[in-house]
Parts: C-alpha cells; structure tokens; sequence
C-alpha cells in the first residue's frame, strides 16, 4: 500500500480527520495501478464517516441565461456566443418540476438563477416559488442565486430556504483565469454570511479547467477549511461559444483520482456527483465514483446540458444496494 494510502487509512478512515493540502496532491499523483485501492478506501471513509445513504437531488433553472458575469465555463453568460438566451420559468412550471423531482425519491430540489445576485423581481419569483412548492410539494428547498446581500441572506433563511449553493468553482490561485468579473472573496463572503443564517452551506466547483495538480489539490483544502455541508463535484463539459469550448475534457482516471482525494480531504461532506459526469465518466465511471466516496447524485438534467434519466441512477442504487436517503431523515 503507497505511504500515503496508509496515513490516510489511520488519519481519516480511523480518526475523521481529512487530509490536508499535501496529503490531497499525494493522492492525486497516484500512479493507475494505485488508484482502486484509493477509490476503496475513499468508499470505505465515506461509509464509516457518512453512513450508506445516497442523497438525491433534483434542480430547474428558475432564470436561465443572460448572466452578466464572465465565468468560462459557462453557456449562461451574456458576454459569449453560446445558444443559450435569456428565459423565465412561470411559478406552475416551477412547481411541476419540483413534484417531478420529489416522485424519483429525491429529498432536495434546488431553485437555481444565472445571475451575479437577485434583484427584486427574482427574489419576488423566489418567495412565491417556495410557498407554491410546499403547498403541494413535501421537498427540501434549496436555491441557488449568485452572491447575496445579508438581507437577502435573512430573507432566504425565514422562507424555510434548507440549503444555500454558491460554487468557488476552483482555486483560489485560479480563479482570476475563469472569471474577471467578481473576485473568489466575494464568493466567500456570501458563503459566510449564508452559514452564520443557519442554512446549510453547498458549495464546490469544476475540474478540468486547466488548473494544475497543485491547484485541485489546493482547492480540496479551501473547501476543508470552509467544512460545507455539501460539495458538488462538476467535471467541465466544454460548452460551445464560451471561452473554454475548445478544452479537452478531463481523463476518466483523473476525475476518479480527483473524487477520492477529495473523499479523503472531506470525510464527513456529502460528496455530490453534479454535472459532466456522463461525458467524463459514463456509465462505468458514475458507478466507480459511488464506489469511491460519493454519496450524492443530481438525478435527470442540469441547467444547460441534459444528464442520465432518473431511473437510470436510481436504478444503479438499487443494484449497488446503497439506499435512497428518506425525506424524513432530511427535513
């Protein structure tokens, strides 16, 4: 067993103490021959630590395209060429697409917005979203909408908002490369205040956008000393019109290195597969990462790029016998 694996398997596996900065690129630089080892242990961190649970999760688009913001990765910007254009979801679509979601089994629907932050009309959207949602819906909430102001911080927590999702979407050291128009702090900052208003905070990022080694590394060890609750894990599926259409996506055995590193860094964190797993992974891979620390899954389509059906990732649950975390146990 590599040096590494076994600190790990004392440290994090026995202990609950994750791996640091150092620790994560270690495993990252794994050679192929080491890396189910690593892959087993992460699942065996994830099952001592998180239990065998498999949180499920749907999301919709409340206010798709149109961002003013510059981040490369992303269709939804207004400042790229890309297809995607500006569009409202009406309140019943909204609805629909949360009992939709809460009949795969899932417990967590997210109310998403490309945005820089909400103006009055989203928020005005947003509260009488989430009061027609729990009319008809029994569903944990979860929205998110770019960077908020402590009132709107306030406003989200007395709507019975459950969790807040704000990506730093990578290093810190990377960031001004992927976005120039806000700063990797003011993402912060709204985590923080998000975290001090009682919601749960959900919040990760995006692999294989040219960063380094040393930089996922490092970016496992912001998302540690945040400690959310949740993080999602993106793989980049290169979207035309935007700066980084042309990226070559990223190695199906660095994506799986990269989960059970992360896995070790973040032992008690829902590890959640999000978007671009079906292009980076496939089939064989999505049930390689749930046997290598994940314990969440967005089931059905992203914002801007469609996913597996539901019933496919459910199904796999069934035949890996890793059951569907119940909305009693969430609520």
């Amino acid at each position: 067993m590599p040096a590494i694996l076994a600190r790990a398997r004392t440290q994090v596996l026995d202990g609950g103490t994750g791996l640091d900065e150092a620790g994560v690129l270690e495993v990252l630089d794994l050679p192929d021959e080491d890396l189910p080892e690593a892959l087993q242990l992460a699942h065996d961190v994830r099952l001592r630590w998180c239990g065998p649970e498999v949180e499920v999760e749907g999301i919709v688009s409340l206010k798709t395209g149109g961002c003013p913001e510059d981040c490369h990765f992303c269709s939804q910007s207004g400042q790229f060429t890309s297809p995607v254009r500006a569009v409202w979801l009406d309140i019943p679509a909204l609805v629909e697409a949360a009992r939709q979601t809460a009949a795969t089994g899932a417990t967590e629907f997210c109310i998403v917005a490309a945005v820089r932050g909400p103006d009055d009309r989203l928020m005005a959207q947003v509260r009488e979203g989430v009061a027609a949602i729990r009319a008809v819906v029994e569903i944990n909430i979860a929205a998110s909408l770019g960077m908020l102001s402590q009132e709107q911080v306030d406003e989200l927590a007395a709507l019975g908002v459950h969790r807040y999702n704000h990506n730093l979407e990578t290093a810190r050291s990377y960031f001004p490369r992927i976005v120039t128009t806000h700063t990797w702090q003011e993402r912060w900052e709204t985590l923080r205040m998000v975290r001090e208003a009682g919601m749960e905070v959900c919040c990760g990022g995006i692999l294989g956008m040219g960063e380094t080694i040393g930089q996922r590394a490092e970016f496992a060890a912001q998302l540690a000393e945040l400690d959310p609750h949740e993080v999602p894990l993106n793989f980049l599926n290169p979207r035309p019109g935007t700066p980084l259409g042309n990226r070559v996506v990223l190695d199906a055995r660095d994506a799986l290195r990269a989960i059970a590193a992360f896995r070790l860094a973040l032992p008690r964190t829902i590890l959640r597969y999000a978007g671009g797993r079906e292009i980076t992974l496939g089939d064989l891979g999505t049930r390689g990462g749930l046997l290598g620390g994940v314990n969440a899954v967005i089931v059905g389509n992203y914002l801007t790029t469609l996913g597996r059906p539901a019933t496919e990732d459910l199904a796999l649950l069934d035949e890996l016998a890793m059951p569907v975390k119940a909305l009693s146990a969430t609520l």
